[in-house]
């Protein structure tokens, strides 16, 4: 089982304001696993605009860091026994069926 996933990530403006954190959040409740996404932000030279806001999510749906539309680095300590604790207290990953 897959304790992180990096998700890189290109929104527009417009979806990423309304969809991008939504969807990291899902994604890490979902597995139950860290999601970190590096995201492309600003304007570029097609004229086409990104959203940014790159972050870090843990097992619960928690943000533990998120950033902005300017360049810059983000940090985050994993927690693993969090995680080992969300997947004990909620095992979705042990009620899955394989070979369906």
């Amino acid at each position: 089982e897959a304790r992180s996933f990096s998700i890189p990530s290109a929104f527009t403006r417009v979806t990423g304001a309304a969809h991008f954190e939504i969807q990291m959040r899902a994604r890490a409740i979902e597995n139950q696993a860290f999601t970190i996404a590096a995201c492309q932000a600003g304007k570029h030279d097609s004229g086409r605009e990104t959203y940014g806001h790159s972050m870090v999510v843990d097992p619960w749906g928690d943000v533990l860091c998120q950033g902005d539309d300017d360049d810059g680095v983000l940090v985050a300590e994993l927690d693993f026994a969090r995680q080992d604790r969300v997947r004990a207290d909620m095992p979705v990953l042990r009620q899955r069926r394989v070979g369906l």
